[in-house]
């Protein structure tokens, strides 16, 4: 008997735009695309189940078992390191991990580097690899006003175009790493669904290699 696969999608564009992939691999749901405000969908006879949760929690509801596999940014998954397998890149939702800081601004290697962001522990290892002291200073939005204000030096946070950044008179200074969608899976799902996994896994394979 087929197991029916419990997908974590991430509300939003990238969820609904993932959502697309899955249904061209042969996971469709159509009743996921109507007006709606239910949050669980399900085609029995694919064998799938869908559930729109916030972006930042794909990876708990993977990691935990509420969902066998999930959609989650590779910024979550560095920040949070959660137990799950990884299992492929599907190229979108791609953007960069970034320092900035205001334009003609200049590290003074003297003192400890204040810096604001919302992925702390990137932001340790990424300076931890450079020997570089820095006071992390936790914010949960509106990153870019932190300089602005004298709250930090630099700030740590994702990039898509830079308009925000450029708007609020910041420029870029390095790239941390580039960040696009991934899709895990729970270890032990895997374990006791691996033929629905893999199938999964296969579909969206194709479809990223399609493109």
């Amino acid at each position: 008997m087929k197991e029916t696969i419990n997908v974590a999608l991430p509300k939003g564009r990238l969820g609904r735009k993932v959502y697309q992939m899955f249904a061209d691999a042969g996971f469709e749901c159509p009743e996921l695309l109507e007006e709606s405000r239910k949050l669980i969908f399900e085609n029995e006879e694919k064998g799938i189940r869908y559930f729109w949760v916030k972006p930042s929690d794909v990876a708990i509801y993977v990691e935990r078992g509420a969902a066998d596999v999930g959609v989650v940014g590779k910024d979550i998954l560095l920040e949070s390191k959660p137990d799950v397998y990884e299992m492929l890149d599907l190229k979108c939702g791609k953007c960069r991990m970034m320092v900035a800081a205001p334009k003609d601004w200049r590290d003074d290697t003297g003192h400890t580097l204040r810096v604001a962001t919302k992925f702390p522990e990137i932001a340790r290892k990424f300076y931890g690899g450079k020997s570089r002291d820095i006071d992390i200073i936790k914010l949960n939005g509106s990153i870019e006003i932190a300089p602005i204000l004298g709250l930090s030096d630099v700030i740590v946070d994702i990039v898509e175009t830079g308009n925000t950044l450029r708007a609020n008179n910041l420029e870029i200074q390095e790239t941390i790493v580039d960040i696009s969608a991934r899709f895990i899976s729970n270890k032990s799902a895997f374990k006791f669904k691996t033929r629905e996994i893999e199938a999964v896994l296969e579909g969206l394979a194709s479809e990223i290699s399609e493109k």
